[in-house]
């Protein structure tokens, strides 16, 4: 009996002591606090083990510091060369010049000038392109994903890094741990380490009982890099996989938009990509920083917004809610995963409100049921303000683009939801240009064409059960 009463009593101090923890911690919204509470009080045990463990945003204090040091000894971003090559500025309208400068705030990166892009056709044609740009690489090649698979395509990049390496060309390939683990523990990862070819795990999780008292294991690195000797790199949603993505067969095909730019914006993923591997590797790559940066004469202005737990909290909600805010006529979203928190729910809701056509297509089937759910119970609330909600069902709609007033285009590695906005590293880049905002907007369309409308009968038609499952799911949003 005096044993119960101990454990009891111990149980309830744990309790205290970590609702104080929730109730003081920094940037945390009410929601947050108020939905941590519940857990830890409501689930004996369980909760406590839950908030322990993914309570905090916290990848380990040694990587922090870590992380902090490399990014205060990484060059600061060079300037662009003038001479032949001119030097072109980044001529935005002043009504958007508030959007760059957020985008500012961010990452430190000025809005630069003398940039092409080309979005690539689908998944297959990506993979394509990005073999010939690294068969054509010259000094080096840097490649991040979050999940890169030993399927088809996997491999064939796989491939295209190892004959980049042995005719001398500097190749350094980085994974997510977690993510990728498939390919890390395949034969692959080893032939290409035997090919010369650099690798390294972005935020290794090794023993998971250990680094779960060290930090959160679902803090990954979610981004998409693709540098090829500082002069093109990628951007957008896709992973190095095919589209049947195996591990995920029964939702597919994945369906995701890249991009491949020139100019100087090159050189800004070519920073994050620096920054991630000096953190997860003992080599500097400084050097490939320093040379000042070549532009041409003519090009749109764009700018990297890079994300993550060791960057200003809540900086990509900010972005994103900047955008919707600016719209003035359309607005265009794409995103497989919508857990927003209040402003960012009420930002896109205004939007609607003040007139703006507003639509967010989302996929029909979700790979994640408690995002999916989580993601509907917002459907009334848009919907009552204007926004046009879409479903698509040619297979699951990984794009995450953004498209305002047909002028400015976010494209990237970030989601609308908890995970990107506070959990993972992201990449997105974002640019004004009418002409290729223009070609985004028509993929948008094509997604639109193999949508269903989402009504507001057919909303108000659920039973009683799904709104309750769905709503109980948003509850939990928070810590999702």
């Amino acid at each position: 009996m005096l044993t119960t009463i101990i454990g009891v009593v111990i149980h309830l101090l744990i309790e205290l002591v970590l609702i104080i923890r929730v109730m003081v911690r920094p940037h945390r919204d009410p929601a947050s606090r108020i939905a941590w509470v519940t857990v830890i009080t409501s689930v004996p045990f369980l909760g406590i083990l839950t908030y322990l463990l993914f309570g905090e945003v916290n990848i380990g204090r040694r990587r922090i510091d870590r992380m902090r040091k490399i990014l205060r000894q990484i060059p600061p971003l060079a300037a662009i060369r003038p001479g032949e090559e001119g030097n072109a500025k980044a001529e935005v309208p002043q009504r958007y010049e508030h959007l760059f400068r957020t985008g500012h705030s961010i990452s430190g990166f000025d809005v630069t000038g003398g940039n092409s892009a080309r979005l690539m056709d689908d998944s297959n044609f990506t993979i394509d392109s990005m073999i010939a740009d690294i068969d054509a690489a010259m000094d080096h090649v840097h490649l991040l994903f979050y999940i890169w698979l030993p399927d088809n395509n996997g491999t064939k990049i796989v491939e295209a890094l190892i004959r980049a390496a042995a005719r001398g060309v500097s190749c350094r390939a980085m994974a997510d741990d977690l993510g990728s683990h498939q390919i890390i523990r395949s034969p692959l990862w080893k032939e290409m380490q035997n090919a010369g070819v650099r690798v390294a795990k972005a935020l290794p999780i090794g023993n998971f009982l250990l680094r779960s008292l060290h930090g959160r294991i679902d803090l990954r690195n979610h981004r998409k890099i693709l540098v090829i000797d500082g002069r093109i790199t990628y951007c957008g949603s896709q992973n190095c996989a095919d589209p049947e993505f195996m591990v995920k067969a029964k939702y597919a095909p994945w369906v995701d938009a890249m991009m491949r730019f020139e100019g100087p914006i090159v050189r800004q993923n070519q920073h994050l990509f620096a920054g991630d591997w000096m953190s997860s590797s003992d080599e500097c790559i400084d050097e490939l920083l320093i040379p000042p940066i070549a532009a041409p004469k003519t090009g749109f202005p764009a700018q990297v917004i890079g994300t993550g737990p060791t960057v200003r909290y809540s900086a990509m909600p900010e972005m994103f809610e900047s955008l919707f805010h600016a719209a003035r006529r359309e607005l265009v979203i794409t995103t497989p995963y919508y857990v927003p928190d209040a402003t960012m729910q009420s930002a896109i809701c205004a939007a609607a409100w003040r007139g703006v056509k507003t639509r967010i297509i989302f996929p029909a089937r979700n790979d994640s049921w408690i995002v999916g759910g989580a993601s509907r119970s917002y459907y009334a609330d848009l919907l009552e303000a204007g926004v046009e909600i879409h479903e698509y069902v040619g297979g699951l709609l990984h794009t995450k683009s953004l498209t305002m007033d047909g002028e400015i285009t976010l494209i990237g590695s970030a989601n609308m939801d908890r995970r990107s906005f506070d959990l993972n590293y992201e990449n997105n880049i974002l640019f004004y240009d009418p002409e290729l905002t223009c070609v985004m907007r028509e993929r948008q369309q094509q997604y639109l064409s193999q949508s269903r409308p989402v009504t507001r009968e057919m909303v108000e038609a659920w039973s009683l059960s799904t709104r309750l499952w769905n709503n109980t799911l948003a509850i939990l949003g928070p810590i999702l």
